[in-house]
């Protein structure tokens, strides 16, 4: 009887205890994970805008619109597709006359990374375009300088348009540019000589 149950629990120990020396069961190998192309195309960083060159400029026809990044030539000019723009209906001081840069740098602050649209009018004595310019917020910036007290209201060619929005002491600070828009060329002149008289 004895001998009989040792063999009916070594049977039984045979199908329920697993052979601790038995190898685990092969591991698939891995299938390579291939990469999903997306078909949408790659966008790059647009590059700045190069500075404005009279040989590359391109003359554009009035009733036109230009839209791109603009490179700031001064206070009122700005440059988008090598084609120079003069700000409609206003007037900034030149770079080496008071308040110059300081015009230049918040044109610049202002359309920086912005495509600016400029509605083309006319071109100017000089050659140059004349367009209604807007950010893409829809803010003009002729407006946007005016306010800020960086550049007047020139009523002969804007009608008037921006004078409301000129800041209170704006023409004494711009004095040269009040004078161009007089005629009073002689107080230009006047400048120049003193400038010329500290230089020495």
């Amino acid at each position: 009887m004895t001998i009989l149950l040792k063999m009916l629990r070594g049977v039984y120990r045979a199908f329920t205890v697993p052979n601790a020396r038995q190898s685990p069961p092969p591991r698939r190998p891995k299938t390579p994970q291939i990469k999903r192309q997306s078909n949408r195309p790659q966008t790059r960083a647009a590059p700045p805008p190069k500075p404005f060159n009279e040989k590359t400029a391109k003359p554009v026809k009035s009733n036109t619109c230009l839209k791109g990044l603009a490179w700031i030539t001064d206070g009122d000019t700005i440059k988008i597709k090598h084609t120079q723009i003069r700000l409609f209906g206003i007037d900034a001081p030149e770079l080496d006359h008071p308040y110059g840069q300081k015009a230049k740098w918040a044109l610049q602050k202002l359309g920086k990374g912005q495509t600016v649209r400029a509605e083309i009018t006319e071109k100017d004595h000089y050659g140059r375009t004349v367009a209604k310019c807007y950010l893409s917020d829809g803010r003009d910036l002729s407006a946007e300088m005016v306010m800020l007290g960086l550049a007047l209201d020139w009523p002969k060619y804007s009608g008037g348009r921006y004078s409301k929005l000129e800041t209170q002491d704006a023409r004494r600070h711009l004095f040269l540019a009040d004078a161009r828009q007089k005629g009073r060329m002689h107080v230009w002149r006047n400048f120049e000589a003193r400038r010329e008289m500290r230089a020495k």
